[in-house]
């Protein structure tokens, strides 16, 4: 990714550049991927979920709006955003391993290196006496059961609940994608200063990533999926047909708002998906509705080129998708105060 990122700031043509950058865009979901895993596996329970919030790009965004404002070169934009990845790559060299990983891998002994050192950086002096091979088998005893018992993604055809419930998130993944990009892909067409917005976009998400577990418990994952989406919707709908003269403030508003809620709503989905599919097969099926979501990011800017018949229709489509997820969200049930679903079977028995 450091590589592809700094080399395209001097590709000759714009092919090479966009060969570059699509060799940059291919490497960075392992990293986040990788990034997300690590941190959440060596961090207590009680603060997973707020670690999970703060792991976003809204600092990131807010800070490209800036460095794009005083670097009005791309070239010298591009540099300055990947330079930086070149430092991180040997920073990385200083990370802990996953140690289920290791463990899981049959590295018993490098795992159990990676545990010991992560508590003498904690502070626990007595770690080489209590921690051993025997007291981390018996730890992740019900992790080593559950890895024997992975199925493969062609028994879910099987359980026609689960596939079912699968497809309906699979929809809401992909209708959370496509106002997002939307928005963000297409800041010019909602005001003249694209660098103000960019800034107030990743400040609104930020902070529209605690709007959720402030309402969760109180409106339940499906009303809260439902206020959140429909807020997406409308909002963009309504700013769709003011008029960018006289009520530019009232459409900044409205996009904001849109961008806001459409935050808060993947932060309840993605808390809503996990409770619904059972431990066996939850990357499985996360990683379909990650694939799903790719597809609304690709199909949002490809929606921009409806307005060669109506400048509306586009905006349209992305007010449209976030209001028609509601009914798939009405489709599935209320987990809240339920425990999670551990096998398939505990789904088509509900």
């Amino acid at each position: 990714m450091a590589i592809g990122d700094t080399c395209a700031a001097f590709a000759p043509t714009f092919l090479v550049y966009c060969s570059l950058r699509f060799l940059a865009g291919s490497s960075l979901m392992p990293v986040l991927t990788n990034s997300f895993v690590l941190i959440i596996e060596w961090t207590r329970p009680q603060s997973q979920a707020l670690l999970a919030m703060l792991i976003s790009y809204s600092t990131g965004q807010m800070l490209l709006g800036g460095l794009a404002f005083f670097f009005r070169s791309w070239i010298t934009l591009q540099l300055i955003l990947s330079i930086p990845l070149l430092v991180c790559c040997v920073l990385s060299r200083m990370l802990v391993e996953s140690a289920r990983w290791l463990v899981f891998s049959n590295q018993l002994e490098k795992g159990l290196e990676e545990l010991r050192r992560v508590a003498r950086i904690n502070g626990k002096k007595n770690a080489e006496e209590t921690l051993s091979i025997e007291v981390v088998k018996f730890n992740l005893q019900e992790d080593f059961e559950d890895a024997k018992a992975k199925i493969s993604i062609f028994q879910l055809f099987h359980a026609p609940r689960l596939c079912v419930r699968s497809c309906y998130l699979s929809f809401i993944r992909m209708a959370l994608s496509i106002p997002f990009y939307g928005l963000i892909l297409n800041l010019q067409h909602l005001g003249s200063n694209i660098f103000l917005f960019q800034i107030l976009f990743g400040l609104v998400t930020l902070i529209s990533r605690f709007v959720p577990f402030l309402v969760l418990n109180y409106l339940g994952r499906k009303q809260s999926q439902i206020l959140f989406m429909f807020l997406t919707g409308l909002s963009i709908l309504v700013s769709t047909f003011l008029s960018p003269e006289t009520q530019q403030t009232l459409r900044m508003v409205l996009a904001t708002l849109g961008i806001g809620a459409n935050t808060s709503g993947f932060t309840a989905y993605s808390i809503h998906s996990m409770e619904l599919i059972p431990t066996v097969v939850r990357s499985t099926i996360a990683g379909i509705r990650e694939l799903f979501g790719r597809l609304g990011a690709v199909m949002a800017p490809l929606f921009m080129t409806l307005a060669v018949y109506s400048p509306h229709l586009p905006w349209i489509l992305y007010g449209a998708f976030p209001i028609l997820s509601v009914l798939a969200v009405l489709c599935l049930p209320e987990t809240r105060n339920r425990p999670l679903p551990n096998t398939i079977q505990d789904v088509e028995n509900e």
